[in-house]
């Protein structure tokens, strides 16, 4: 799997995005968590092979995720679907 990392000065979460290359919303969430110098990892699914879109999807639907995105994982137990400010906000502690 194709894992980008865009390093951060607040590195106190583990904060994986899947998304898509084409998605506004998408590229809306990832310019909001460099504005903060979060530092994060990102996959984009449409980019990925087959394979690894199966290993995804499994992986957000086992978070209890839906299959939307941004689909945001914070240290591998909490799920943010689409573009929230205000929920992003509250579990990164911006």
């Amino acid at each position: 799997m194709n894992i980008s990392k865009v390093p951060g000065k607040n590195a106190k979460h583990k904060v994986l995005i899947y998304a898509l290359s084409t998605c506004v919303w998408c590229k809306m969430t990832k310019q909001y968590l460099k504005d903060n110098t979060v530092e994060f990892e990102f996959v984009d699914v449409d980019l990925s092979t087959d394979e690894d879109r199966d290993k995804i999807r499994k992986h957000i639907q086992n978070l209890g995720g839906s299959l939307s995105y941004p689909t945001i994982v914070v240290d591998e137990k909490k799920v943010i679907t689409g573009f929230r400010k205000d929920l992003l906000k509250k579990e990164l502690e911006l």
